[in-house]
């Protein structure tokens, strides 16, 4: 007896890469054309470049592959039966410029994810929006829309309604505690390095967790694998360099199995700042900002697609005030990832484990020490199921663990201190599916708070509706939660010093007359809004979101009692180390964006309000900005130079109003027991002041312009000069930092700085 059966159906998948640097390319197409029969399947790349097609049947095939702005490239390739076959493709960039065809692949893009207050950000657009200085990931942060910066320094954002502390920042998987410099402009990561920063404005997805407000999801690249590169550079501001090392013997594609990244930067502004800014001194005092960053990656890749990498970084920040005063930081980790492409199998898995310390100490105000330790590690597994042409089904599993040690000096002399061990453990599944005009994704994560004994359900939705090729409709929404909290006062209008402690202990039994049954922060995200191609390379955004937190840990303003015995008839909101708030964050915000090969434009307006409510009172945050807006516009020459300006306008911010002064008598010895009888008539206090309402009034409006022209010089294929002439706050606008209220003193934000940049890249 004879049995037979038709062949079993085949696949293929692989990834696509810039010949040069081998960066993944996203939305790069391949169309396969059967050589019998003609039949064709086409398939996107995703933001890693990996692309999959299911369900092939068996024969010989012609690919092509085709993306803007590079070479199209064609390849025969066998499908087997019952096999997924596996193929990289190097791009190499176009020399040719067709102007009457236009290939759209952010419209692609935006028919196909439903992107919901995200922004993806490349080296490229880092640059672009880097305006007045060096390009840094800080620098392109701030004209993004719902982010807000209170200050040239301090080197935080805050970001639709959320502080700090409730933003996520990953980078290659290991969370960072403090990515940003003390001097408002850079952060710890060089762009040079990145590969993609994927930024979650509101209503993110349920991949992420462990944060309330936003998150920061920042990859590195990989060293090239082709040849040895680099590149040096010098400003008046700090000097980098960056290496690039392929190991091992090359194979028949060029590559090397293997390569090693190496890029340092360190800054010099505290030695060049008197000659190059000597009117700065006049403010400041100098510029005594100090920082250096050191990060390492090395890269082992298989023919196959499967990928492994190993990295470890130093990044140090130190501010140095007059006399012995001072704040530093130190942050270090190391760690792995793993990228594997099962050859019998349509799964992806991804895997990190990392390891990181930062330690900060302060000695800015007399008789107020402040030190704040985190270390901890995190991993985790995801598993991807590449579907149809644009489906996913994602799932996975994260671990975190970290130790929290610090003490903080109140602005009454109490000290707050906490040491504490916790462990937090989440799991997710996430779909998303295009039927039609449609695009679903829904996603649910669990959330386990050891420390806390608390498992939480946060089931998030992201949804968007294509009515029309140029006319689309979103929303996302979602639960969010989290056990950190920040080791700083609100109240400090400078916070340069930023710890970190778990999940505070000492809280009020009841919070607005109702008894406080959990210490998890939580909070509600809804965003909704649309995208319109409005006409030819006019595109028009308009988002709106609401922010619910629920519950917000804080450092206890009202405190002066310490929580011992003999004040134990006093109120808890006098005594406790922490207070809990309620808050509220809702805006709108519209992007217009224009491009082509000359112009490119990029104008954000914001509307927002946050509000807080600690039991007593209601009131604005310090970053409570209700209108601001970034206008950016770029010109690109066609002999390599470029110009582009940047102006950014935003409404005062609230401050607490100053009553007046008194002199300030502790009342107690050094235990914390009252003086019984205290020597107030021969004993000098300290000056205290006496505020007005909580952030009952306003700064003046802020408005500054910055600018950069830049001009390159193509020496060979692979040796690049550039160099650069840009200055921050142009016409020297005296923007009002905050007041200081001791000296009875307006400190202004920084006045014009200039700055020149060269860079050699080979």
């Amino acid at each position: 007896m004879l049995f037979a059966q038709s062949p079993l159906p085949g696949g293929l998948r692989g990834n696509i890469q810039e010949m040069g640097s081998q960066m993944p390319l996203e939305y790069a197409q391949i169309i396969l054309t059967a050589e019998a029969g003609g039949k064709t399947f086409d398939a996107f790349t995703n933001s890693d470049g990996y692309f999959q097609m299911n369900g092939l049947l068996v024969g010989n095939y012609i690919a092509q592959v085709k993306l803007a702005g590079f070479k199209t490239m064609s390849r025969a390739i066998q499908v087997k039966s019952g096999r997924i076959g596996f193929e990289r493709f190097l791009l190499e960039e176009s020399v040719v410029t067709l102007d009457d065809v236009v290939i759209d692949v952010r419209r692609q893009e935006q028919q196909t994810k439903v992107a919901t207050a995200l922004v993806q950000l490349s080296p490229k657009s880092i640059t672009t929006f880097s305006i007045g200085g060096e390009p840094d990931l800080m620098r392109a942060l701030q004209v993004l829309p719902g982010v807000i910066t209170t200050g040239d320094q301090g080197g935080q954002l805050y970001i639709r309604g959320g502080a700090p502390i409730q933003n996520l920042v990953k980078l290659d998987g290991m969370i960072l505690y403090n990515p940003f410099h003390s001097i408002g402009f850079f952060s710890v990561f060089d762009t040079d390095i990145l590969q993609k920063a994927d930024v979650y404005t509101a209503g993110f997805g349920a991949q992420y967790g462990g944060r309330n407000s936003s998150v920061m999801d920042i990859r590195t690249r990989s060293g090239n694998r082709q040849r040895i590169a680099g590149k040096v550079s010098g400003s008046t501001y700090m000097g980098k360099a960056l290496i690039e090392l392929p190991m091992g013997e090359r194979g028949s594609d060029g590559l090397a199995p293997s390569s090693l990244l190496i890029s340092a930067k360190t800054s010099y502004l505290d030695v060049l700042a008197p000659y190059v800014y000597p009117y700065v001194a006049t403010e400041f005092g100098g510029l005594p900002f100090e920082f250096s960053d050191l990060y390492g990656k090395y890269t082992v890749e298989s023919k196959g697609g499967n990928k492994a990498n190993l990295f470890g970084f130093n990044f140090s920040d130190a501010v140095q005030f007059a006399g012995d005063k001072s704040i530093s930081w130190n942050s270090t980790g190391y760690g792995a990832d793993f990228f594997v492409v099962p050859a019998s199998s349509g799964t992806i898995i991804e895997g990190h484990l990392a390891q990181s310390d930062y330690v900060i100490q302060s000695t800015e105000l007399e008789n107020r020490p402040r030190e704040s330790q985190i270390d901890g590690f995190n991993g985790g597994l995801d598993f991807t199921y590449l579907l149809r042409k644009y489906d996913e089904f994602k799932y996975g599993l994260e671990f975190v663990g970290y130790h929290t040690k610090y003490q903080y000096t109140n602005t009454v002399g109490r000290t707050l201190e906490q040491e504490q061990n916790t462990t937090e453990l989440g799991g997710y599944v996430d779909y998303k599916r295009q039927q039609g005009r449609w695009l679903l994704q829904p996603g649910l994560r669990l959330h386990n708070y050891g420390s806390l004994a608390v498992v939480r359900v946060e089931p998030r939705l992201g949804l968007k509706y294509n009515a029309t090729e140029y006319l689309r409709f979103k929303l996302s929404a979602g639960r969010y939660s989290q056990n950190l909290v920040a080791a700083n006062s609100d109240r400090d209008v400078v916070n340069l010093f930023y710890g970190f402690l778990s999940g505070a202990d000492d809280l009020p039994s009841e919070f607005n007359g109702k008894p406080l049954n959990t210490k998890l922060q939580t909070a509600d995200h809804l965003v909704f809004g649309g995208e319109w191609n409005v006409v030819g390379r006019w595109t028009l955004e308009l988002e709106g979101y609401v922010k619910r937190f629920n519950q917000i840990t804080n450092i206890n303003r009202y405190k002066i009692y310490d929580d011992i015995p003999v004040y134990e008839d006093q109120p808890e909101s006098l005594r406790k180390d922490f207070m809990v708030e309620t808050g509220l964050a809702r805006g709108l915000d519209a992007l217009v964006t224009y491009e082509d090969k000359h112009w490119y434009f990029w104008g954000v307006y914001s509307l927002g309000k946050v509000t807080r409510y600690d039991g007593v009172t209601t009131y604005a945050p310090q970053f409570d900005r209700r209108h601001n807006l970034n206008l950016l516009v770029a010109y690109k020459g066609t002999k390599d130079w470029e110009v582009n300006v940047r102006w950014n306008y935003g409404s005062g911010f609230p401050f607490t109003p100053i009553r007046g002064y008194y002199e300030q008598q502790t009342f107690t010895n050094p235990q914390g027991q009252p003086f019984i009888d205290y020597p107030y008539t021969t004993q000098n206090g300290q000056m205290g002041i006496l505020y007005g309402d909580l952030n009952s009034q306003r700064l003046p409006a802020y408005h500054r312009l910055d600018m950069t022209a830049k001009k390159n010089w193509q020496l060979t294929k692979t040796q690049r000069v550039e160099m650069a002439l840009a200055a921050t706050n142009v016409y020297n606008r005296p923007n009002i930092f905050y007041y200081d209220t001791p000296r009875a003193k307006r400190v202004n934000q920084l006045p014009i700085m200039p700055t020149l940049m060269l860079s050699y890249a080979f």
